[in-house]
């Protein structure tokens, strides 16, 4: 089945940076738009950017926009989410799934902290 493998968050500043990755396998990953959605204590998951399967077309949630970036590179059946000027309300939990039903099994998530 297919496995999605987030990797790359971690503790970080307020005004910080990270770049989150999704490792995808087992799927046609070149015919699926992808996104990030993540998840806080007592929240529920929420989509935070999504990215064509060209990656020619890519939406970011309000929160979000004009701070992270989603890209992709088909040849290495990779997703990323660059996140800069983090805030302590961008701590959650960071996922990568298909942008649209059926979703696939969840992976691990990676977790984000941004605290001073």
């Amino acid at each position: 089945q297919v496995q999605l493998v987030e990797s790359g968050g971690g503790l970080v500043q307020p005004g910080g940076s990270l770049r989150l990755s999704c490792a995808v396998s087992r799927m046609s990953f070149s015919s699926n738009a992808m996104g990030w959605y993540r998840q806080a204590p007592g929240k529920q998951r929420e989509l935070v950017a999504t990215i064509g399967a060209s990656g020619g077309t890519t939406n970011h949630a309000d929160s979000v926009k004009g701070r992270f970036t989603i890209s992709r590179d088909n040849a290495k059946n990779m997703v990323y989410l660059q996140m800069n000027s983090l805030n302590p309300e961008d701590s959650a939990v960071y996922y990568c799934n298909r942008d649209g039903a059926p979703m696939f099994p969840w992976g691990q998530g990676t977790q984000v902290t941004v605290s001073s």
